[in-house]
């Protein structure tokens, strides 16, 4: 029975082996081959033109601002599913940050799909920013479609591969977001369809090169470091203990300076006593 029961046993997962390997040889080729390459620290081609929501014709230059980081999000518009679940991901963490786009950053969406056109991308527009419940974000979201060859040009730069599925007309793609400083050097890619407010501000900050955020975000920020194991911004234990040193000499100084002039004060008061 033992050995009846091993030999069934071997059989079923011989099936489930042949077919997951029928499955895998079933799978579309464009879903087996994307993903993305990092390629921190590349420049953008920032001369390329990609039409507006408005129809205008317009290069990545033109819509970098000095200061201002750039979170770049590549989508297309009729995506059936992944790109509008990026796109709800950087909604709501823009909605989450304390930062608003056109302020302190901006947000260009553009679209990999060269069929797509201003029309369509005006439509998205209209969508995400009724939802967006930050003041004068007009123009900080920027909604983009291009043809085949600026578009390729851009998903080159950023490493972003995509691939055409035959006969639907899709696009199997990777979802991910990049952040760009002001003068287009891409600093940091985040993964996945939901964006942690913290990682984002602090890859905004990272990209803008510390010149956006409070003092408080800059100290904050100074005690944080990227770590791509985990794709977040993790605690950095050697500035935080000079933060904590420092903290702690401020303290002893004040304390030491109280005591000091609290005996002056004494020695004070006695030599008019005594007088």
């Amino acid at each position: 029975m033992k050995r009846i029961a091993l030999l069934t046993f071997l059989a079923v997962l011989s099936s489930f082996s042949h077919l997951s390997a029928q499955l895998n040889r079933e799978q579309p080729e464009a879903l087996q081959s994307v993903g993305i390459n990092e390629n921190l620290g590349a420049t953008l081609p920032l001369d390329t033109r990609f039409a507006t929501s408005d129809g205008d014709s317009v290069s990545l230059a033109d819509l970098f601002e000095d200061g201002k980081p750039v979170l770049l999000n590549p989508l297309y518009y009729d995506c059936p599913m992944l790109c509008g679940l990026v796109i709800d991901g950087v909604l709501d963490v823009a909605n989450n940050l304390a930062w608003a786009p056109g302020n302190e950053y901006t947000i260009i969406s553009f679209s990999i799909d060269p069929s797509e056109d201003h029309t369509l991308a005006a439509e998205y527009k209209s969508r995400y920013l009724d939802q967006l419940n930050k003041s004068d974000a007009q123009d900080g979201w920027y909604f983009l479609t291009g043809n085949k060859k600026n578009i390729q040009h851009l998903v080159n730069a950023v490493g972003f591969e995509i691939n055409e599925i035959e006969d639907t007309g899709e696009f199997a793609h990777a979802a991910a977001i990049m952040l760009i400083s002001p003068n287009g050097v891409i600093t940091r890619y985040l993964y996945g369809i939901q964006y942690d407010e913290f990682n984002v501000r602090s890859a905004l900050y990272e990209a803008a090169d510390g010149k956006i955020g409070n003092t408080l975000t800059k100290v904050l920020m100074y005690c944080y470091q990227y770590d791509p194991d985990s794709n977040s911004y993790v605690p950095f234990a050697i500035n935080i203990m000079k933060l904590g040193g420092l903290a702690t000499l401020l303290f002893l100084g004040i304390f030491i300076g109280l005591l000091w002039l609290r005996e002056r004060r004494k020695k004070q008061t006695s030599n008019i006593d005594f007088q």
